[in-house]
């Protein structure tokens, strides 16, 4: 992330997916966590969310 813009579309991608209930994305550390309902939706597919908008990111635990 290089803007003051990135972390708000990389949290809008995120909560846009059914069954994210929250993104909290931190600028200054280059991180999102991700509270979701794991019945819902896949890391598979938070991940390929933040890429489809030119964020690729990692599952970092």
């Amino acid at each position: 992330m290089t803007c003051a813009m990135c972390p708000i579309t990389v949290k809008k991608s995120l909560t846009n997916l059914e069954g994210v209930i929250d993104a909290d994305v931190n600028f200054d550390h280059k991180t999102a966590k991700v509270v979701y309902h794991e019945n819902s939706v896949s890391i598979e597919q938070l991940t390929k969310a933040t890429t489809n908008v030119g964020y690729p990111s990692v599952v970092s635990k």
